[in-house]
């Protein structure tokens, strides 16, 4: 003969199953809000112009803004290894390695250094505005047939060391303001028009790579409107001394620039 469970014992279990089930799930729930963050990429990630650089040899700055971001926010654990200079190559090569499967945030910006962007803004400051030009145009040609690709194999290796982690990609802001006059800076409003549209093609390319790659891209332009170069409250450096803080944000820039673009997409 088969016994019957009563009615509310039968209740009682289905609850108590249900109890220990939502505990089960609830726990990797918690786990899954754990943040450890790695910020990768160039000058523009390790806080280049900002000062309050480390002994790393890589410019990374007290100020910049994944060191910011860390500080707002309970991270579990924050891994820094953005590098002034550094290429796509370089983040394959010394960068991603410091990334695991535990990992949940990436940040980046990459690109610029590939592109020559350095030493096109030379060009610009030291040459005509025909040699501006041809910098320029050369940087535009390389972001659009060379840089994409390089930019799909560090995003993939990002994602293949991470698979866990959510990657955001960070642009690069349009360096000068578009006044009649700059003052004593030695670039013409036609330089400067030139050179904010090498930057809009680099970013360009990378958020088209971005988002193919299922990264999200945070675009800074709009945060630094208003306060490129030749601006009356500039959060960009000018020509500077060091030089390499020389057209890099500023701790400013850093802070009230970058940092609340990150923190409108991370919440």
């Amino acid at each position: 003969m088969r016994l019957r469970t009563p009615p509310l014992l039968a209740l009682a279990g289905s609850v108590l199953i249900g109890t220990v089930t939502g505990l089960l799930v609830a726990g990797p729930a918690h786990a899954a809000g754990t943040i450890r963050y790695a910020a990768l990429g160039d000058s523009y990630s390790s806080g280049v112009g900002a000062g309050g650089y480390d002994s790393s040899g890589c410019s990374r700055s007290s100020h910049s803004y994944p060191t910011l971001w860390a500080a707002a926010h309970s991270v579990a654990s924050f891994t820094f290894v953005a590098c002034g200079g550094a290429t796509t190559d370089d983040v394959l090569n010394n960068q991603v390695g410091a990334l695991n499967a535990s990992t949940t945030l990436v940040t980046i910006t990459i690109g610029g250094n590939d592109a020559g962007f350095v030493e096109v803004v030379t060009t610009c400051l030291l040459g005509t505005d025909g040699a501006c030009g041809v910098a320029v145009g050369a940087a535009k040609a390389y972001a659009n047939a060379v840089l994409p690709a390089k930019l799909d194999h560090t995003y993939a290796a990002i994602r293949s060391h991470a698979p866990n982690a959510r990657v955001l990609v960070l642009g690069y802001p349009r360096l000068f303001e578009l006044t009649s006059s700059c003052g004593l800076l030695g670039m013409d409003l036609a330089k400067r028009q030139t050179l904010d549209g090498g930057a809009d093609a680099i970013d360009t390319a990378i958020a088209a790579r971005a988002a193919a790659a299922g990264a999200t891209f945070v675009d800074a332009r709009s945060a630094f409107a208003g306060h490129g170069i030749c601006a009356a409250q500039p959060w960009i450096n000018s020509t500077t001394w060091p030089i390499t803080d020389s057209y890099h944000p500023t701790s400013t820039g850093y802070k009230s620039g970058y940092l609340p673009v990150l923190d409108h997409v991370t919440g």
